[in-house]
């Protein structure tokens, strides 16, 4: 019983995440299958971690969204390859998300995306610096970084980290808040560099950075669990 609630809840999510302009119908589709999924291998509380990411994106999204379109940079509604190349890493660490050590994988990529997304929806708004030779470049620059942005996403990352506790997902919090800031915030530099190194060049995307950017704070969160 319980966990048909969870699904009509999961399904509810999905609807509102279309309705509310989070996510476009593929990707809203695609979200709640991968949320039932996750449900019925890991449990609703870790899907829930990954709803919090979604909110914190959409709720900074809209941040100075004026001055966002006005300097072309708004993203807006996000399509089902955003959350492929979000989603896939956290998905595949809470689908096996009953070895421990893929517990900090799970929390270390979820960060990722999370400290990537804000500290690119907040430090858009401040002259933004190229993470490879910090001369100043456009706001939306692939690779830019700024104070307050990386700020933001160090905030981001701890908050994942303080949920994932919260939620039960993993018990120690000093541990998840380290697994996450730290996993996160490099994470987050890593999406930087293959920004400035690869993605300004055309070797590729915008999707396949977040995909090894997500990629790289799983492997961290993993090894800060394995050493911990």
């Amino acid at each position: 019983m319980i966990k048909i609630i969870y699904v009509i809840l999961c399904l509810i999510i999905g609807l509102l995440t279309y309705l509310r302009g989070a996510l476009d119908l593929r990707g809203s589709i695609f979200m709640v299958v991968m949320g039932l999924i996750i449900i019925f291998t890991a449990g609703f509380n870790w899907l829930l971690l990954i709803l919090i990411f979604i909110v914190l994106g959409f709720v900074f999204t809209k941040y100075r969204s004026e001055y966002k379109k006005e300097i072309g940079v708004y993203e807006g509604k996000r399509g089902v390859k955003n959350v492929i190349s979000n989603g896939i890493v956290p998905f595949v660490m809470a689908v096996f998300g009953n070895y421990e050590i893929l517990v900090g994988g799970f929390i270390g990529s979820v960060a990722t995306a999370t400290a990537d997304t804000l500290a690119s929806e907040v430090g858009v708004v401040q002259t933004p610096r190229l993470i490879t030779t910090l001369k100043k470049v456009d706001p939306g620059t692939d690779g830019g970084i700024s104070l307050l942005g990386t700020a933001a996403g160090i905030m981001g990352a701890g908050s994942i980290g303080f949920f994932a506790y919260i939620l039960e997902i993993y018990p120690d919090p000093f541990v998840s808040l380290k697994i996450s800031i730290i996993a996160g915030t490099v994470g987050c530099f890593t999406d930087s560099i293959l920004g400035a190194v690869l993605e300004r060049r055309k070797y590729i995307n915008n999707e396949h950075v977040n995909l090894l950017a997500t990629l790289s704070g799983a492997v961290l969160g993993i090894l800060l669990i394995y050493y911990y």
